[in-house]
C-alpha cells in the first residue's frame, strides 16, 4: 500500500476514492427510481430565492455555481480537481525535494480546485440539461410533453421529466404525477400545472403521443 499511497497525498487520495463512491450512490439511487443529486438538492434548496446569497456558506456556493449544475456534480467537480491538483504538486516537488507537509500540498491543491471548479461548472451548466425553478419561467412549461426519465412519478418524491421547450432545447422538470395516476419510466406525459420548482403532470393523451413521435421522426 506504501507503494500507492505515496508520502503527502493521503487527502488526494480520499477525494479520489470520494469520487467514487458519490458516483456509485448516484447509480444505485437511479436504479431505486430516485436520484440522489435531485434529493440533495431539493433538500439544500440553493436555488430558492435569495438562498444561495444568505450567509457566508451561501455566498461561496453561489459562487461556485450552486443552482447552476446539481450539487452532487458541484462535488464531483471539486474534489476530483482537488485531487489531480494536489497529484500533480507533489508530483512536480518531488522531482527537486521531498513531498511537501500535507497542509501545504491540500491548501496549494484547493487554491487551484477553487477557481476550475467555478469555470467547468459554468460550462457544465450550459450543456446539461437543468431543472427550472423560476416562477416566472413556469408558465411556459404548462402544456408540454415530456418524457419520465426519472420515475415512476406518483404523489411521493419527485421524479424527473425531460422535455423540449418551443427553441429545442432540452430541460429536466422535477415533477410528480396528478393524483390517481402512476406514470412509469419512459412514458409520455403533459405537463399539466406547476409551483414553486415542480410541476404536475398526466399521461399524455393518445394524439398527443402521436404528435410527439411524428415530430420526433416516429
Amino acid at each position: 500500500m506504501d507503494s500507492i499511497v505515496q508520502p503527502g497525498t493521503a487527502p488526494f487520495w480520499i477525494a479520489l476514492l470520494t469520487v467514487a463512491g458519490l458516483g456509485l450512490v448516484e447509480l444505485v439511487s437511479v436504479l431505486l427510481g430516485a436520484s440522489a443529486s435531485g434529493l440533495i438538492d431539493e433538500g439544500l434548496d440553493f436555488n430558492g430565492p435569495g438562498d444561495a446569497e444568505s450567509g457566508l456558506l451561501g455566498g461561496w456556493m453561489s459562487w461556485l455555481n450552486a443552482g447552476g449544475v446539481p450539487i452532487l456534480v458541484l462535488a464531483v467537480i471539486l474534489l476530483s480537481a482537488f485531487s489531480a491538483a494536489g497529484f500533480a504538486i507533489q508530483a512536480f516537488i518531488g522531482q527537486f525535494r521531498e513531498p511537501l507537509p500535507l497542509y501545504a500540498a491540500a491548501t496549494g491543491a484547493l487554491a487551484l480546485a477553487i477557481p476550475v471548479t467555478r469555470w467547468s461548472s459554468r460550462g457544465l451548466a450550459r450543456i446539461i440539461p437543468r431543472d427550472e425553478t423560476s416562477v416566472q419561467e413556469q408558465a411556459d412549461f404548462i402544456g408540454l410533453t415530456g418524457t419520465v426519465t426519472i420515475g415512476p412519478l406518483d404523489q411521493g418524491h419527485p421524479g424527473t421529466v425531460r422535455v423540449k421547450d418551443r427553441y429545442d432545447n432540452i430541460h429536466a422538470l422535477r415533477a410528480k404525477a396528478v393524483p390517481g395516476h402512476i406514470i412509469e419510466t419512459g412514458a409520455l406525459v403533459l405537463i399539466v400545472d406547476g409551483a414553486n420548482g415542480l410541476f404536475h403532470a398526466i399521461p399524455a393523451p393518445a394524439a398527443l403521443e402521436n404528435d410527439h413521435h411524428s415530430s420526433n421522426g416516429g
